[in-house]
């Protein structure tokens, strides 16, 4: 049996009006609810042979009994015949990730964000198609898609994250996929997921979305009509700094070519990283809940600071597609931007250094604060934003928040007052 067989359960719907406990208890008619499935997924006793957490089996070569054996075995989910096919360790993971979005066929693992997002995106395109890709897109992604997509004849054409079914003006004959990321990682819009996918439907055409940001417990996707959902694994589900991972989600009508794809590039997550990825999931629901919790209030209070133009987060209501967040989504994570008011990037990068909260690196989603410098309009094509001053990103970890907000105070006290 593979993973296709996991049943999610639940209908994903919520007024997104944030993570309450009512959205985390039983959903309607009885069946359980995100808690309740965070812990129990990919946790039947095949994978776990009756211990609490599947084991961590690490393979190349498979043993058969005979060679009768060998000639049967299938390259399939849950079918022990290469290492490269996945053990118990991976599937248990990959079923578990996908009882979480209602609507999943099946999941690949992979390892990287970026190998799940040009899997997915190569599962779909062949030489000759359009790909809409959203302007507020992930730097990786983007170089994907000027690089590898365009040497393959594949063409992007960016589009505004806030363009709505106008997307539809947009769709030409070659257009075979959309690509969404809502909200935007630096700049934080949030897309019209719904609108966009009735409109790619009508059309015949994909959509995708990297829905990192939200994970599945604050943003179903392909409830919302998402066709491949995608998930860099390596920051809330892993949650700890310390794996590589990227998950692609299906639903039936793309599960085969995604799992064709994903095969004949020879991309597997290795189980080691499966087995902390597997074990991270497990607090997602609670880790999830601190990290909202305390980066609204760091939000609220950066709000208030004469030295900050604009707080980008969108729970707040002046930041792009917040009435969408709240019509859409049931949360919100650790992860927003805000705008200093005047000054430049070295005051921005004093301002950063004086932190001694806040880690400087890439990534987020792991139980630590980052502060990073972002300059989203050098990576954007199709939209202009212009910005009062520079901005910063903040992810907002487990740390106690009033400490984090007494260390931005006296960094930001330093700052040069606008001229």
């Amino acid at each position: 049996m593979g993973i296709r067989s996991g049943h999610p359960k639940g209908d994903g719907q919520g007024d997104g009006a944030g993570m309450s406990g009512d959205k985390h208890g039983q959903d309607e008619g009885g069946e359980a609810g995100l808690d309740t499935r965070i812990v129990r997924g990919g946790r039947r006793k095949e994978w776990t042979s009756g211990i609490v957490n599947p084991p961590v089996y690490r393979a190349s070569t498979i043993l058969f009994d005979n060679v009768a054996a060998l000639r049967a075995a299938q390259p399939r989910d849950g079918t022990l015949y290469y290492g490269r096919q996945g053990t118990p360790t991976t599937w248990s993971l990959a079923e578990a990730l996908t009882e979480l979005e209602p609507g999943a066929a099946g999941t690949r693992l992979f390892p990287s964000g970026v190998a799940a997002i040009a899997a997915a995106l190569l599962s779909v395109l062949n030489p000759g198609d359009e790909l809409l890709m959203v302007d507020s897109t992930y730097a990786p992604t983007r170089i994907f898609c000027d690089g590898v997509l365009k040497r393959m004849g594949i063409t992007t054409r960016y589009y505004d994250p806030l363009i709505g079914d106008a997307i539809e003006t947009l769709i030409g004959a070659s257009t075979r996929a959309i690509f969404l990321e809502s909200p935007g990682s630096l700049s934080f819009e949030v897309q019209d997921v719904p609108a966009i996918c009735a409109v790619a439907k009508r059309h015949g055409i994909v959509t995708l979305i990297d829905n990192t940001w939200a994970t599945p417990l604050f943003f179903p996707a392909l409830a919302a009509g998402v066709d491949i959902s995608i998930v860099a694994c390596t920051k809330y589900i892993v949650g700890h700094s310390d794996v590589m991972l990227g998950s692609v989600t299906a639903n039936e009508a793309f599960w085969a070519s995604l799992e064709q794809t994903s095969r004949a590039f020879g991309q597997c997550a290795s189980p080691d990283d499966a087995y902390l990825a597997a074990r991270g999931l497990r607090t997602l629901g609670v880790r999830l809940r601190q990290h909202e919790k305390s980066a609204l209030e760091v939000a609220h209070w950066l709000a208030e600071q004469p030295q900050v133009a604009r707080v980008l987060h969108p729970a707040l209501t002046d930041c792009p597609g917040h009435e969408l967040w709240r019509r859409d989504f049931k949360g919100a994570s650790g992860l927003f931007s805000f705008v200093l008011d005047g000054g430049g990037d070295r005051d921005r990068a004093r301002l950063i250094d004086r932190l001694e909260h806040f880690g400087i690196g890439y990534s987020w989603g792991g139980y630590e604060s980052l502060a990073l410098p972002v300059d989203p309009e050098r990576v954007r094509s199709a939209t202009a934003r212009p910005q009062e001053g520079p901005m910063v990103r903040l992810h907002i970890g487990l740390e106690d928040v009033g400490d984090l907000i007494a260390d931005l105070g006296a960094a930001l006290a330093e700052y040069p007052a606008k001229k």
